[in-house]
């Protein structure tokens, strides 16, 4: 049960550390970090599943040490996530601001010419 813990808490230090490298602009690099975290992240919910009480000192030493590393790791992955989120309303608007470039009479109402006569 000590090795799950070990295993565990060494999986957690590297998803901190791959998480406290900073993200790049550079969407093969970003991609290639979200995929790591995603595998990390996997890989520990299977650990932690497997971790069942009664627990020794051992890995309640241990377990103690994981929790203030699990929140800063729970920061980081808002921060990406925040990250993530504006980038994508920054292409959906730039996607806008393209389409109206193109054709900027696109969104006006198209009743040129017409007369409604409403008398009878």
């Amino acid at each position: 049960m000590t090795e799950r813990m070990n295993q565990l808490y060494d999986l957690t230090k590297n998803l901190f550390f791959l998480l406290d490298k900073s993200v790049s602009k550079n969407l093969t690099e970003r991609e290639q970090t979200i995929q790591k975290v995603t595998e990390s992240l996997e890989k520990r919910e299977i650990l932690l599943s497997q971790i069942k009480p009664p627990y020794t000192d051992e890995e309640k030493r241990v377990g103690a040490e994981l929790i203030p590393l699990e929140q800063k790791i729970q920061q980081r992955l808002t921060l990406l996530f925040n990250n993530l989120k504006s980038d994508m309303k920054n292409v959906k608007k730039q996607k806008s601001s393209n389409q109206k470039y193109i054709n900027p009479y696109q969104s006006l109402a198209h009743f040129d010419g017409s007369y409604l006569d409403k008398k009878k």
